[in-house]
């Protein structure tokens, strides 16, 4: 009896899905990134999606020394998974002007699926020659009650 719980337990573990269970984060950094002169975007709970696919943004965008500006969107991976393409729009009052929202069409690429994306552009709102994505780091993810 102890041996069929135990195969009905781990039977019941395999197919449970694990994507409920850890969140990935996704940051994208243009210009050198915040803190460097740039801008990054930081997608807490995004994961590139599987290959051919795409999945929504949702987070905030740290550019200038303290701006964070609320961040929304889509970010797709290409069929053949050596580019992703992040279309966002952004929205602050403060920096963009009542009622006006800012808009970036990111697209990363790397030459084999195994690899990081480390080469890219911006056009757009926070468009800079150079994009690539970057580790998500604490300070990164830190999200302040205030902000402009």
């Amino acid at each position: 009896m102890f041996r069929v719980k135990s195969l009905l337990s781990l039977l019941l573990a395999l197919l449970t899905p694990v994507c409920g269970f850890a969140a990935s984060n996704y940051c994208i950094a243009t210009g050198g990134g915040f803190g460097n002169g740039g801008t990054t975007f930081i997608g807490p709970g995004f994961a590139i999606p599987a290959e051919g696919k795409c999945a929504p943004w949702t987070g905030f965008t740290k550019t200038a020394s303290t701006v964070i500006v609320t961040t929304y969107g889509t970010g797709c991976l290409s069929s053949n998974g050596e580019a992703l393409t992040v279309a966002v729009s952004s929205a602050d009052p403060d920096w963009f002007g009542p009622g006006n929202i800012g808009s970036d069409y990111i697209q990363l690429t790397r030459s084999k699926t195994t690899e990081p994306f480390t080469t890219g552009y911006d056009q757009g709102a926070f468009g800079g020659a150079n994009a690539e994505g970057v580790s998500c780091t604490s300070s990164l993810l830190e999200l302040p009650s205030s902000h402009d």
